[in-house]
């Protein structure tokens, strides 16, 4: 790679529930050092759910670091070392109700390079059967049923702002 960064020294510096930090010194390619915060997550998954050729499930709930509420594709995160397939098919049935009889990868992004490490796998679900929620506590949302391209004019239009949701739905449509 042209522009490696060596690590000389790391440090963690938080241990979190769903991130850890920590403060690494690098030598860059000109010789000289730098330092770099670095956030660790185990990363996560999306899921666009179809419930037919032409309607989709996305959910709306509130999302503290911004104070605002999001429209968003069903979503979790990653336990240590789990199959992004399991964890889709967990958090679908969790966050909306739904077993789903076919899922398909249509890709996988990494949210913020900058400063973490954090990938999100993006799932389409589809063939889906009702179950029952099975949210965890401190999870509350609502979830809508859309038309796919009234989510299209809604990325348009700025009511759809989570890039998970929108690179799920764009790529989808785009297929």
């Amino acid at each position: 790679m042209k522009y490696y960064e060596k690590t000389i020294h790391s440090e963690e510096i938080f241990e979190g529930k769903i991130i850890n930090v920590r403060l690494d010194d690098v030598l860059l390619v000109n010789g000289k050092t730098s330092k770099r915060e670095i956030v660790h997550h185990n990363g996560g998954v999306a899921i666009l759910p179809m419930l037919t050729e032409n309607k989709i499930f996305l959910v709306r709930q509130f999302r503290k670091p911004i104070e605002s509420e999001l429209i968003e594709l069903p979503a979790g995160k990653l336990e240590n070392n789990e199959d992004p397939v399991k964890c889709a098919l967990r958090e679908l049935e969790e966050e909306i109700g739904y077993k789903a009889g076919k899922i398909e990868k249509i890709s996988s992004i990494y949210t913020s390079p900058g400063f973490a490490d954090e990938i999100i796998h993006i799932f389409v679900a589809s063939e889906l059967s009702k179950t029952t929620i099975n949210r965890d506590e401190d999870e509350f949302m609502d979830i809508l049923e859309l038309d796919i391209k009234e989510a299209v004019k809604m990325i348009h239009d700025g009511r759809i702002v989570d890039a998970k949701t929108i690179v799920g739905i764009l790529s989808y449509i785009s297929k």
